[in-house]
């Protein structure tokens, strides 16, 4: 098994937090004018999208290398869904454009193992507990 934690906290003189993990880090923020929001970072939902699209890339990547492909493009869109009160994401859409150097790899085979084996489109969409606790 597996674990990661990432951390967040609010940014002093702002209603935003900033997120990190190890040496990466990322503002995250609601848009301007909205409950308190300044625009300064990305939202939830934008997070979301990123979260199931970049590990997406990776996947595409990592699979490329077992396959022995070389990409040369890659380009994902992700789109997502939200319905209902509370608000929550209801669909996810990947759009995925990859070019290889050799114009006989098996581009479709690729894609196919990167979503069979994609850690967070698959968690998603099997569903995952979240479990909230406090501290004061």
């Amino acid at each position: 098994m597996t674990a990661m934690t990432v951390r967040l906290r609010g940014i002093p003189g702002t209603e935003a937090s900033i997120g990190w993990a190890g040496v990466h880090s990322v503002v995250v923020d609601r848009p301007e004018g909205k409950a308190g929001g300044q625009g300064l970072g990305f939202n939830g939902g934008q997070l979301l999208g990123l979260a199931i699209g970049g590990c997406f890339c990776n996947d595409l990547y990592y699979v490329a290398h077992e396959m022995g492909i070389t990409l040369t493009a890659v380009a994902v869109d992700v789109t997502v869904t939200f319905d209902g009160t509370p608000l929550r994401a209801t669909a996810a859409a990947v759009d995925i454009g990859v070019e290889a150097a050799d114009e006989d790899a098996d581009l479709e085979a690729l894609i196919q193992k990167a979503q069979e084996t994609s850690t967070v489109s698959n968690s998603i969409s099997r569903g995952i507990p979240v479990s909230v606790s406090a501290r004061y």
